[in-house]
């Protein structure tokens, strides 16, 4: 592959090269499966790696795991009028309110995709540029919080190579060879007291394989569990779990993060909504099904752009290319919003209509969801959907220049189903 470049100087750093021992046997037991993130690693010195890619040793492992990112800048800015990017603020001194002052709104925006949706990652000094399958290309501040600062591990025939973010050149995607094992992913359901989700999961947001381990502190002492040997895992207090092993014993845990209070959520890949991330606040229970595969590269097709129709709050109806608070655009984006300590990842390609919050917000304010399934959603005045959105741009037609609608004039958004939608996670 031909690798572009910027005039950057490439930093350089260590490689950590295990061919034999016992990670020599973990690399011939795992083998690439179609479900596990693939590619091929070009480093600074030009060497290539090639197999199963996992991110910070042993984060995301799978297509369906998110990529995140800080954004450089916000190219839709450009089509808003300038008075719509302020807003004033209270000037408070000891609880009195003495006036307000002029700023800038907040255009800072993050970046997040599953790695199913990428096409490739390069890397030039402190920017780092995502091209996804549509063709669409992001760049990134490599110095923000991503999944490229803990670096990557490859394996490949007869060897495990763990690469420091600073030596990646770039990284190629590619469907994993047919010939390649399955992964053995997490599946499970996790019972809320919302209800419950359905799919692959993430345990404290980053065990998502079988062969992870869940630790912590028993009557007996630090122990170490592979998640294979789990049947369920159930929450007794903010500071302990009872764990449900295969063979029929039951232990309490605590002591470590993943077994109480400071336990960062667990994801769920369920087909339904995308992704949820049940918080710890929220969370029951969870029952481990039989290990299965997920989706493969191919099973994720390329976004296309957002279309529909908003109509605002005096009735009026535009249709067009849609561009959400002034940073969702295609059906790969998402819209994140929280209900009850459950935060909902849902792609734009999954969403039929969007009802949203009154002007005002409050605690008190909902955003109702319909999804092309048929199922509807009540979500909190948050994340996307509350106050702060940045508003609405829709191209008309073939027009350059959108119509910008401030989120104080916006009601509604139906959106136009895309011909291909979300790959059958955890089929």
């Amino acid at each position: 592959m031909k690798i572009a470049s910027r005039g950057h100087a490439v930093l350089a750093v260590t490689i950590g090269i295990v061919t034999s021992g016992a990670a020599g046997q973990a690399s011939a037991q795992v083998s690439s499966g179609r479900d596990a993130i693939y590619g091929r690693v070009i480093t600074d010195d030009g060497a290539v790696h090639e197999g199963r890619l996992r991110f910070g040793g042993d984060e995301e492992a799978l297509w369906s795991n998110y990529f995140n990112g800080a954004k450089n800048d916000n190219p839709w800015a450009s089509f808003v009028p300038r008075a719509n990017l302020q807003e004033r603020v209270p000037l408070e001194v000891f609880a009195l309110t003495l006036g307000s002052w002029e700023r800038e709104i907040d255009l800072a925006r993050p970046f997040m995709t599953r790695f199913g949706d990428i096409a490739r990652i390069e890397a030039f000094g402190r920017d780092l540029t995502v091209t996804l399958k549509s063709g669409s290309i992001v760049d990134l501040d490599r110095y923000g919080a991503d999944d490229f600062a803990d670096g990557v591990r490859v394996w490949e025939a007869g060897s495990i190579v763990d690469l420091d973010e600073r030596r990646v050149r770039s990284i190629e995607f590619l469907p994993a060879p047919e010939s390649g094992r399955a992964v053995e992913a997490l599946r499970g359901t996790v019972r809320t007291r919302n209800g419950d989700y359905s799919g692959l999961v993430q345990w404290d947001r980053e065990q998502c394989l079988q062969d992870d381990v869940l630790e912590g502190i028993s009557a007996d002492g630090a122990i170490s569990l592979p998640f294979r040997t789990i049947r369920a895992i159930e929450r007794r207090s903010g500071e302990s779990i009872l764990v449900s092993l295969e063979d029929g014993r039951a232990i309490e845990l605590s002591g470590s993060s993943e077994a109480r209070t400071g336990n960062r959520g667990i994801y769920v890949d369920d087909p339904r909504y995308g992704r949820v991330l049940v918080r710890w606040e929220a969370f029951e229970r969870v029952d481990f099904g039989s290990g299965g595969a997920g989706a493969a590269y191919d099973d994720f097709p390329a976004g296309s752009p957002l279309t529909g129709t908003v109509t605002t709050r005096s009735g009026m109806r535009i249709d067009g290319r849609l561009v959400y608070d002034l940073d969702e655009s295609e059906t790969t984006d998402t819209l994140d919003a929280p209900w009850r300590d459950v935060d909902y990842t849902i792609p734009f390609s999954l969403i039929a209509s969007v009802d949203f919050p009154g002007p005002d917000g409050g605690s008190a304010a909902i955003g109702r969801i319909r999804l092309h399934g048929g199922e509807a959603l009540e979500l909190e005045a948050a994340g996307d959907l509350d106050r702060n959105n940045a508003g609405i741009l829709v191209f008309v037609g073939g027009d350059a220049e959108p119509q910008f609608l401030p989120w104080s004039d916006v009601a509604r958004m139906e959106l136009e189903r895309p011909a291909e939608s979300f790959p059958p996670i955890g089929r």
